[in-house]
């Protein structure tokens, strides 16, 4: 597994930045001009690869109007192609469902899907009209980036111990030194993102380097966890991961408010100024109050906070567990317009995605399993008795069970339970979910057996004594108590 590393220049003169910017510049040109000619379907039905492309630009001179060097501009033409070939395959997902959905004769489906893996849609009415609606031609937006060769750049450290990168710049044999605020040296192919006057090298390392593979194992347990908003994650075992991400999201989103008002405000300020004629005044509202430096700057750290709270969060959970049982959060919120402007604020902040990535991440480099299961009304059925409950804050008021459960808990126990269930997988549609909880639920409430309802078992079960009954998933008695507080 390889993960991603970001080194940050320090200390950097304009001049190095300028040379850098001109050369993304030019380097994006490139990008524009492989998208151009090759992001639609006239480029997909000629099978041009990148080296392919790379001969032609060679052959008729192309290449020399960019004006870079030669390894600065196949890098980018290398990398812009794979990106043409990711967007393809994103479009095929969608154009993969239409045609499953479609086909009802089985050889003919099989057809069809062997006709867009190969690439040879093109010659199917069904399927080039479906890459129509779901490919829409790309264009390139990237004028910022630099992809560096692994055999192109090398590091020194000087006499201070600040570590230098040297990276190609327009002209042959005039390096571009970097002081970086790293000590660990980047390798292999190296990514620069030039932002704001600062540059950000992008490589990958295999993660079995890392400290958390190397040094830290997993545990040898199974739970389950429940996502949340005050905390990153709350386990079956009643235990907190992650206490300040609450914190860090209601004080950004109410600060970004505050914000933002004010910013209106000066806004129309200078509107009203520019409007009177004063554009001066515009003027030095929109240089000195209406900058994105630092917002963006302050940006960046709140987001490197809220994902070191929820690493650690995973770490932790991963400390004492084998086997992770989760909910896939895939999908959008559904209602959330009745819950106010401003818990629609907060919650619009929340970082699933990034404790998803987490989950997945610290999982597969510790060496324990990530097991995804149906998500729905793990959060308002009572792990008890399996009725659906009533939700009220951070509490579960189960009126069947006469308990009042904590919510998190009692969804990270359900989530656990949820792994083993035969009858709720994970596409499970959510009202298919809601009738065999149900289901289940009338079941014990009359008695009636699950499996088998001959005369000789429906005896059986008569002459049970109280306080036994059958189990949901067989035919196995199990004894009737109540459990602690989760």
């Amino acid at each position: 597994m390889k993960v991603t590393r970001i080194a940050y220049s320090t200390r950097l003169n304009r001049s190095k930045y300028a040379a850098l910017h001109e050369q993304a510049r030019r380097l994006g040109q490139v990008r524009s001009e492989v998208w151009q000619r090759y992001g639609s379907i006239s480029g997909v039905g000629s099978g041009l690869k990148d080296r392919s492309v790379r001969d032609r630009w060679l052959a008729d001179d192309t290449h020399a109007r960019f004006g870079v060097l030669a390894n600065a501009w196949k890098e980018t033409l290398r990398d812009a192609m794979t990106d043409i070939a990711a967007n393809l395959e994103a479009a095929k997902v969608e154009v993969r469902r239409a045609a499953i959905r479609r086909g009802s004769d089985p050889a003919e489906r099989m057809q069809m899907l062997n006709s867009l893996k190969a690439d040879r849609w093109a010659g199917d009415p069904f399927l080039a009209r479906q890459m129509r609606k779901h490919w829409r031609r790309g264009r390139n937006r990237t004028h910022d980036q630099i992809v560096v060769r692994a055999d192109q750049h090398n590091t020194v450290v000087d006499r201070r111990g600040q570590l230098w990168l040297a990276v190609p710049g327009l002209e042959r044999r005039r390096m571009v030194r970097i002081p970086l605020s790293t000590t660990v040296a980047p390798t292999g192919t190296l990514r620069l993102i030039l932002r704001r006057g600062r540059v950000e090298v992008h490589y990958q390392i295999d993660a079995s380097q890392m400290r958390s593979s190397s040094q830290r194992p997993c545990g040898d347990r199974t739970i389950g966890v429940d996502k949340g908003y005050t905390e990153a994650l709350t386990d079956s075992e009643g235990a907190r991961h992650g206490r300040r991400l609450g914190e860090l999201l209601s004080g950004e989103s109410d600060w970004l408010k505050e914000r933002n008002r004010r910013r209106a405000k000066l806004r129309s300020i200078a509107n009203t100024a520019a409007l009177r004629g004063n554009h001066a005044k515009a003027h030095r509202i929109r240089s000195h109050n209406l900058g994105t430096v630092k917002r963006d700057r302050q940006a960046i750290r709140h987001r490197a906070q809220v994902r070191t709270e929820i690493f650690k969060a995973v770490h932790r959970v991963v400390d004492k567990a084998g086997v992770v049982v989760a909910e896939d959060l895939t999908k959008r919120f559904a209602g959330r317009k009745t819950l106010g402007k401003n818990v629609n604020r907060r919650l619009a902040g929340w970082t699933k995605g990034v404790t998803a990535e987490a989950l997945a991440n610290v999982s597969e480099r510790r060496g324990s399993a990530l097991v995804h299961v149906n998500a729905a009304y793990t959060s308002q059925a009572c792990h008890r008795c399996g009725r659906l409950g009533r939700r009220s804050g951070d509490r579960l008021h189960c009126t069947s069970c006469g308990v009042v459960w904590q919510a998190d808990v009692n969804a990270a126990i359900n989530i656990l339970q949820r792994a083993g269930d035969p009858d709720i997988a994970l596409h499970t549609p959510h009202d298919k979910v809601r009738q065999t909880l149900q289901e289940r639920t009338d079941r014990h409430r009359t008695r009636l057996p699950v499996q088998d309802s001959s005369p000789a078992t429906v005896e059986r079960r008569a002459n049970r004594p109280n306080g036994m009954m059958s189990n949901q998933f067989g035919s196995s008695e199990v004894s009737c108590r109540t459990p602690g507080a989760g």
